[in-house]
């Protein structure tokens, strides 16, 4: 009898989790998707604007993660993020509000704190633990002055490339 209800108890907490997460979600915006929007996406995102916590691969025209997400966000135009790891790649612009651990590539990419590669026309990045930018313009905000701990890291402002280490 003791096994039989602890059998049953181990289901529903199987169930519950995996009602939590799902494995696939379409959008044509935040609202109108197959999901709501605060369920987490475990597996495959298709939007034309799509906004969820994820562990996933993202193709979309504007690719949104809130929470802590992960994968892999290939946006037209752009994707954007509370905190994100993995890769983020779109044509205009790349968001990550909090922390971003990966690559980003775009003509604009911003991270609250970097730790990895940023490449685009403009990189900013308000701190950074670890992190190169390539490109026209790269801005490490909390960088205190220009070669002030070279080789560790260069300056706030830098064209071509800048880092910290």
């Amino acid at each position: 009898m003791k096994k039989l209800l602890l059998l049953v108890i181990g289901c529903l907490f199987v169930t519950g989790a995996s009602a939590e997460s799902e494995i696939f979600q379409a959008s044509l915006i935040p609202e109108i998707a197959l999901h709501e929007k605060s369920v987490h996406i475990q597996g495959v995102t298709l939007s034309i604007w799509g906004e969820n916590p994820q562990s996933a691969l993202s193709l979309g025209i504007v690719n949104g993660s809130t929470g802590y997400s992960s994968g892999v966000s290939l946006g037209l135009l752009a994707n954007y993020a509370q905190s994100y790891e993995g890769i983020q790649l779109a044509w205009v612009a790349n968001y990550s509000a909090l922390h971003f651990r990966g690559l980003q590539g775009g003509a604009f990419n911003y991270a609250g704190s970097l730790n990895g590669l940023q490449f685009g026309l403009i990189n900013v990045a308000a701190t950074t633990a670890k992190g190169i930018q390539l490109g026209l313009v790269n801005i490490i905000q909390d960088t205190p002055g220009w070669f002030e701990r070279f080789p560790n890291e260069v300056a706030p402002v830098m064209p071509l490339v800048n880092w910290r280490f």
